[in-house]
C-alpha cells in the first residue's frame, strides 16, 4: 500500500430489471459523474446492468445475448476511472453473477460469485453456476479484492481474497430490505472484519422491484473496525468516500447525514433517476411536519422500525406503479383503518393528485364511515366519489333469487356485496387506467377474511406484509408527520360493515392476540401444540390455524406487496394449495 488516499464512488442507484438498454444508459452516466468527481473508481451494485432479480429471463437467450452486448459497450467506454460492475455473464452456457473489473476498456478481471443463495426470496441456484476464483486487482497501491453479496454473509470468499494479498474489500450488493435487515447487515460486515481485518466498502442497491424493496444504507467499515452512518435509505444517491493508507474509510460526498433535519416536501428537489421513477413524487413530510392550524398527537411515540417500514412500503408502492406504466392509484375507501393508512401511503408515495377513491356504501354502512372517508380524502386533497352498491347489489340478489329459494341468508350474501364493490373499482381501473391497490392486511390475508374477486380485487397490496397491529402502529405513526388518518378512524372498533352491527371481532379473535398467534404459526413455523403450550387457547389456536391451511388458494391468486419480513405471503413462504397435511 502507497500513501496516496484512494477515492471510491459508489452508486447506491436503482436499476430496472430487464431494462439492459436504460441500465447501461444510466450507468455510463453515472461513471461521468464519478470521473467528474475525481473518484479512482466506480462501485456498482450488484447486477446492475440486468436489474435484480431478473428471474427466468436469465434463461432467454436473447437476454444474454443482449447482456454481453451491453458489457461490451461499458467496458469499451471506460477511461480514466476504474469501474467495478455487476453483470449476468454467459460463458459456454454456463451462467454466472459477475463483477467486472474494468480499466482503460479493458477487463482486468471477472469475479463470479461463489455464495449462491436458495432460501426466503432468492433462487439463484436456479440461474447460475457457482464461481470460486478470488479477483484482486492494485489500484493506486491498494490491493484490492471483490466478492458479491451473499459471499459476504458466508467466511470464505473475504478469506480467499485476504489469502490472495487484498488489503480492501469491495462487496457489490442487492441485498432486499426486512425489518432488522440493517443490523444484520453490520453484524455480518463485522463477522468478515473479524476473521480477515480488511476493511470494507459495502454498495448496495436501492428502489422497488415487484414485492422486493432493497434500501441502500451503503456501507463503510474500516480496518479499526469502525462503520460509518450509513448510505440514505431508499434513495438513489452517488456517494463518494476516501480510503486513507492508514486504513481509514470515510465518506466525503453525496452523503446526507440520516439524523440531520430534511426540508419540508416542496422544498426537496429530487434528483431523477434516467428513468425518472422517483422526480414527480413528495414522499412522506418530514418527522415534526404540521399543516397550519392542526395540532400534533404527541402521544404515539414510533420507534426507528416503524418509521422505516413506513419508507420502504412508500417506496415499494412508488416504484411498482410507475414501473409498471401507471401513473394513478384507485381503491375503495372505507373510513376503516386499513383503507385509510392506504390512502396516506399512496398520497405520500405518488402525490394526491393521482391518488383516486372510492366510497362505496350498502344498507350496511354507517353515517360515520361515510363521513371520515369523506374528511381524510379533503384533508389529503384526494380525488373522491361516492358510488352506492344498493342497485347493483339488489339486481344480483334478485337475479339470484330463484336459485337461492329456501336458503338462509349466510356469509354469500357479504361476499357479493364485496363482489360489487371489487366491480366498481376494477371498472374504474380499465376506463381511467389506475392501477387498483387491495387494501387488506397480513393478518386479513392469513385467515382468509377477504374476499377473492370482491375486496381482493386489484393489482398491489402495500399491506400484505403487515399484521394488524402494524397498520395502527403505522397510522399513528404516520399522524405524528402531519395530520393524514382522523383519530376516529384509529379508534373505531374494525368492522367490514357487510352485515348488521358487524365487528370483526365476531367472526376473528381480538386482532392483538390473532397477530400473536399468526407471529408464531406463519413467521416462526412454530407448531399448534407448542403455541397452546405456551398458554393461548387451544380452540382459538387450532382454529387459526386452520384457516391459515385452508385459504392457501386464496393467497395464491392475491396482488403482490411489499414485503417487509422474511416470511412474508409468496416468495418468502411457499405452501401447496393442494395438500393432505394437517398439524390442527
Amino acid at each position: 500500500m502507497n500513501d496516496s488516499i484512494l477515492t471510491i464512488a459508489l452508486a447506491q442507484h436503482d436499476f430496472l430489471v430487464g431494462d439492459i438498454w436504460g441500465n447501461l444508459e444510466k450507468s455510463l452516466r453515472l461513471l461521468d459523474e464519478a470521473r467528474a468527481a475525481k473518484a479512482d473508481l466506480l462501485l456498482f451494485p450488484e447486477m446492475a446492468l440486468s436489474g435484480y432479480p431478473p428471474e427466468d429471463l436469465l434463461l432467454r437467450p436473447g437476454f444474454l445475448e443482449a447482456c454481453r452486448e451491453a458489457t461490451g459497450q461499458f467496458t469499451a467506454a471506460v477511461s480514466g476511472i476504474d469501474a467495478v460492475f455487476g453483470h449476468p455473464w454467459d460463458e459456454n452456457g454456463v451462467r454466472y453473477n459477475a463483477a467486472s473489473w474494468i480499466r482503460e476498456g479493458q477487463v482486468l478481471g471477472r469475479y463470479f460469485k461463489k455464495h449462491l443463495p436458495n432460501y426466503l426470496v432468492f433462487d439463484e441456484h436456479r440461474y447460475f453456476t457457482a464461481g470460486g476464483d478470488p479477483l484482486v486487482v492494485e489500484i493506486r497501491g491498494v490491493r484490492t479484492g471483490v466478492i458479491i453479496c451473499e459471499d459476504a454473509w458466508q467466511p470464505g470468499p473475504s478469506l480467499s481474497a485476504r489469502e490472495a494479498g487484498a488489503e480492501l474489500l469491495l462487496v457489490p450488493n442487492a441485498s432486499p430490505y426486512r425489518a432488522n435487515k440493517q443490523a444484520d447487515r453490520v453484524a455480518t460486515l463485522a463477522d468478515r472484519h473479524e476473521e480477515t481485518g480488511l476493511p470494507i466498502v459495502y454498495c448496495n442497491l436501492v428502489g422497488g422491484q415487484d414485492e422486493l424493496v432493497f434500501d441502500g444504507r451503503s456501507l463503510l467499515m474500516d480496518r479499526g473496525g469502525h462503520v460509518a452512518a450509513p448510505g440514505p435509505h431508499c434513495e438513489e444517491a452517488l456517494l463518494l468516500a476516501d480510503f486513507s493508507p492508514d486504513g481509514t474509510l470515510s465518506w466525503i460526498g453525496g452523503y446526507t447525514d440520516p439524523d440531520a433535519p430534511s426540508p419540508p416536501p416542496s422544498a426537496q428537489s429530487a434528483t431523477p433517476s434516467s428513468r425518472d421513477l422517483r422526480s414527480e413524487y413528495p414522499g412522506p413530510p418530514p418527522a415534526g411536519g404540521k399543516i397550519p392550524g392542526q395540532a400534533r398527537d404527541d402521544a404515539f411515540a414510533p420507534d426507528e422500525k416503524v418509521a422505516e417500514i413506513y419508507t420502504v412500503i412508500t417506496t415499494g408502492l412508488r416504484d411498482y406503479v410507475r414501473k409498471n406504466g401507471f401513473s394513478d392509484v384507485v381503491f375503495g375507501l372505507s373510513g376503516g383503518i386499513d383503507s385509510s393508512l392506504v390512502l396516506a401511503l399512496a398520497a405520500d408515495a405518488m402525490g394526491p393528485d393521482r391518488v383516486h377513491t372510492v366510497m362505496m356504501p350498502s344498507r350496511h354502512t354507517s353515517g360515520l364511515s361515510i363521513e371520515l372517508a369523506q374528511e381524510q380524502a379533503v384533508q389529503l386533497g384526494v380525488d373522491h366519489r361516492c358510488i352506492s352498491i344498493e342497485p347493483p347489489y339488489e339486481a344480483l340478489l334478485t337475479l339470484l333469487g330463484p336459485s337461492f329459494a329456501g336458503q338462509a341468508p349466510d356469509v354469500t350474501e357479504e361476499n357479493l356485496q364485496a363482489r360489487v364493490r371489487g366491480n366498481i373499482v376494477m371498472a374504474l381501473s380499465n376506463k381511467f387506467g389506475w392501477l387498483p391497490l387491495v387494501t387488506s392486511n397480513k393478518s386479513e390475508f392469513a385467515v382468509g377474511y377477504c374476499t377473492i374477486y370482491g375486496d381482493m380485487c386489484g393489482g398491489f397490496a402495500p399491506l400484505l406484509d403487515c399484521s394488524k397491529e402494524r397498520v395502527y402502529e403505522l397510522a399513528r405513526y404516520r399522524n405524528t408527520l402531519s395530520p393524514a388518518i382522523p383519530e376516529n378512524v384509529i379508534s373505531r372498533p374494525p368492522s367490514a360493515e357487510l352485515a348488521p352491527d358487524q365487528k370483526d371481532e365476531d367472526s376473528l379473535p381480538p386482532y392483538a392476540l390473532l397477530d400473536e398467534v399468526l407471529q408464531r404459526y406463519v413467521e416462526q413455523d412454530g407448531s399448534v401444540e407448542d403455541i397452546i403450550a405456551e398458554g393461548y387457547d387451544a380452540d382459538m389456536v387450532r382454529r387459526v390455524a386452520r384457516l391459515v391451511l385452508l385459504n392457501e388458494y386464496k393467497r395464491r391468486q392475491g396482488p403482490p406487496g411489499v414485503r417487509i419480513t422474511s416470511r412474508a405471503f409468496g416468495r418468502d413462504r411457499r405452501y401447496p394449495i393442494t395438500s393432505g397435511w394437517r398439524d390442527v
